[in-house]
């Protein structure tokens, strides 16, 4: 074996190692509830924003509530987040400030969502498996902070720590992307059928991320 086949085997076999790797039809899994599992994403674009989308897939069987997206600065730890209040409601949070969406519950299968908002109109939207949710408006004129702790599978109260058990996720997250514009309607429906769509913040087929504790990368389970 020569000396950088065996540096490589090294690097990832360490726990909490900086992996930069294409995850396509791939999903990080969180196999149990815990307070120290969890999987931290390096932008590739560390600026301040003034708008955004954030998609992914979850696949889970829990019926509590749950962090989905956990985006903190130093000064806000609920700078952007998606999260789990209970059966068929969903918070999304902008500068600490939160919307509440109702949206239709799926048994055993997994969950495309996308978030969206701008500074402009403050409209923030809420995409469940290619469907809108009816919009709404929160922080108009806000910027969302530059060098942010990103996080999944738990939320963040504080800046990247103070996580709490009864909010970690258990089951499986995957293509995970985010962008520093609105998407279109289109666009997000071309994003959830799985079409190929380069996002310049978070990018799920070229990431930079370290993982913590009992998290696994294993093939997706949905097609």
């Amino acid at each position: 074996m020569d000396k950088l086949s065996l540096c490589f085997l090294v690097v990832i076999g360490l726990p909490g190692a900086f992996l930069q790797s294409d995850m396509q039809k791939k999903a990080f899994v969180f196999p149990i509830e815990s307070d120290k599992s969890f999987v931290t994403l390096f932008a590739q674009v560390q600026e301040p924003l003034q708008a955004f989308t954030v998609c992914l897939r979850v696949y889970t069987a829990l019926t509590r509530p749950y962090s989905l997206f956990s985006y903190a600065t130093r000064t806000q730890s609920n700078e952007i987040l998606l999260f789990k209040e209970r059966s068929g409601v969903y918070s999304v949070s902008v500068g600490g400030s939160d919307a509440y969406f109702t949206a239709p519950e799926k048994s055993y299968a997994p969950v495309h969502f996308c978030i969206s908002w701008e500074s402009s109109s403050g409209i923030v939207e809420l995409w469940v498996d290619g469907r809108p949710m009816v919009r709404t408006s929160l922080k108009k004129g806000y910027t969302v902070g530059a060098g942010a702790s990103i996080i999944l599978g738990q939320e963040q109260d504080s800046f990247a720590g103070n996580f709490d058990t009864n909010q970690s996720l258990v089951g499986d997250i995957g293509e995970v992307n985010m962008w520093d514009f609105v998407l279109s309607p289109v666009e997000i429906s071309s994003v959830y059928n799985g079409q190929a769509f380069s996002a310049n913040i978070l990018n799920w087929q070229n990431l930079n991320y370290e993982a913590q504790g009992e998290v696994f990368v294993k093939t997706q389970l949905w097609i």
